[in-house]
């Protein structure tokens, strides 16, 4: 039986990544029902009558500060989804923060372990600390730097986990975490490109890459980022 990932993005603004999940491998990997892709506004999940979801935070202090119930609810439904969830469904809920772990391949092939993946987007100057304590399993953050929001995070998380589903790449040869990174090239085998200067430089394919001797070809590969 084919396995199936369900990703569950909770943000203010539910079609934000729209086209990217349109595209390409993830489309594809939808149509073949191996991941499951939704987004939650969590407006919806407002009591107040303007569809507020944020506050001034308590202490004082620049911007303003997601809450906790809409927040609350949003996990609770997609927990829930399309239905009840069958019995045994293992899910994890994440929310992206500066003061998270730093999200890595390891990451990504331990998520891929999990039935469900919900993703808590945060905005303006963060969420109610609340979330990170009793609604989210685990913070998560994207590097030592700071963006607008959590919608971006949550791309890229799933890419990396889908990645690691069996039949999402064409071939396992294809991750490159399992080859390595090392240079690649393709036709034509020699280039002739004209630097910033008025001079041509012939840019060539390594001839280790032409002579067909894959022993040779690996061990090249290995000494400039492949996998040892």
């Amino acid at each position: 039986m084919t396995r199936m990932i369900r990703f569950d993005i909770l943000t203010i603004f539910p079609k934000i990544l729209d086209s990217y999940f349109s595209e390409s491998i993830l489309k594809r990997a939808q149509e073949k029902k191996l991941i499951q892709i939704q987004a939650y506004d969590i407006r919806v999940f407002s009591k107040d009558k303007h569809r507020k979801v944020d506050d001034r935070p308590y202490g004082g202090g620049a911007g303003m500060v997601m809450s906790f119930g809409p927040i609350a609810a949003a996990v609770a439904a997609a927990k829930k989804g399309k239905g009840q969830r069958a019995k045994g469904t293992k899910s994890r809920v994440i929310l992206f923060s500066t003061r998270g772990k730093v999200f890595d391949a390891a990451a990504a092939r331990r998520l891929a372990k999990y039935d469900q993946l919900i993703f808590i987007c945060g905005r303006y100057e963060g969420v109610d600390e609340r979330v990170a304590q009793y609604v989210a399993d685990e913070e998560i953050s994207l590097g030592d730097y700071v963006i607008t929001g959590g919608e971006l995070g949550a791309a890229i998380v799933v890419d990396a986990v889908s990645r690691q589903i069996p039949g999402v790449l064409g071939k396992s040869e294809s991750l490159e975490e399992n080859q390595g990174s090392y240079p690649v090239f393709t036709k034509p085998e020699t280039i002739r490109y004209k630097l910033q200067t008025t001079n041509y430089k012939l840019l060539k394919v390594p001839p280790v890459l032409l002579g067909g001797n894959h022993k040779l070809i690996d061990a090249w590969r290995k000494e400039n980022g492949g996998v040892q």
